[in-house]
């Protein structure tokens, strides 16, 4: 090694050994395994697109009101035929009234009218000098071509033919009792023997218009006695009870009286 070698190394190892001027040791250099892990940055998040589905409609609820019911409507008349052997047609809508005529069976006739709350009919009917004379029947007994519900309501309101001898009672009462019955009394009329019709006639005609299951129903009923009793009348109609008397005899009728009816009570 010369000279020049020397100086080169020694200047080397001197240099290396010379103490720090900012009297700091040096810290080795960080390695990637040693460096603190990066912050990670936070996350970004996408929001969802809004649905553009239209929502489901809720259930509507149905009206829940009362259907009205539509009237029938009303027809002049109706074609009808007798299918009992013998059909009694009578002055007034039921079995208890003086007997007219009878039909025979098969004979074709004309129904013109009905009553409010029962199943008789009124038929045209024309006597020997042509006149009217019209009578009732009781549906049970003929064949209608139609429904008899369509003739026009014509009783009450036609007038029985009117007694020359006797008036009706002047006066009637009537009581409820506690099983629903309504007892019917009346002033009474004696008739002679010479004015029934025959040993069937009753002298007293009562017309009773009485509520059941919601429903007015018109019933005739007759007897020999100032007094009668109606097996039921409920609450609950739209019209309320009533009724009324006539005395019966062969040539017409007497009355009638109105029955103040007592009112039904609700339980």
């Amino acid at each position: 090694m010369n000279l020049k070698h020397l100086l080169i190394i020694i200047f080397v190892l001197t240099s290396s050994c010379a103490p720090n001027p900012s009297g700091q040791t040096a810290s080795p250099a960080l390695t990637t395994a040693d460096s603190p892990p990066a912050t990670p940055a936070a996350p970004t998040f996408t929001a969802l697109p809004t649905s553009t589905d239209t929502p489901l409609p809720t259930d509507t609820p149905l009206p829940t009101g009362t259907p009205t019911l539509t009237p029938l409507p009303t027809v002049e008349n109706l074609p009808a035929k007798v299918i009992a052997d013998k059909l009694s047609c009578r002055y007034g809508p039921g079995a208890e009234y003086l007997y007219l005529f009878a039909f025979n069976a098969t004979t074709r006739i004309k129904l013109i009218g009905r009553t409010d709350a029962n199943n008789w009919v009124w038929v045209a009917n024309k006597d020997q000098n042509n006149r009217d004379n019209n009578c009732w029947v009781n549906t049970k007994f003929i064949e209608i071509d139609g429904n008899p519900g369509q003739l026009p309501i014509v009783y009450p309101g036609l007038k029985l033919p009117v007694s020359p001898y006797y008036p009706g009672p002047a006066w009637a009462t009537a009581e409820r009792k506690d099983d629903g019955k309504v007892v019917i009394s009346w002033e009474p009329v004696p008739i002679s023997p010479g004015k029934y019709e025959d040993e069937n006639m009753q002298q007293y005609i009562i017309e009773v218009w009485r509520c059941e299951n919601g429903q007015i129903i018109f019933e005739t009923l007759g007897t020999n006695f100032p007094f009668i009793t109606v097996d039921a009348d409920e609450p609950g109609c739209s019209v309320a009870s009533h009724g009324r008397v006539f005395v019966q005899e062969k040539h017409g009728y007497g009355g009638p009286v109105e029955i103040p009816w007592p009112p039904a009570v609700t339980p």
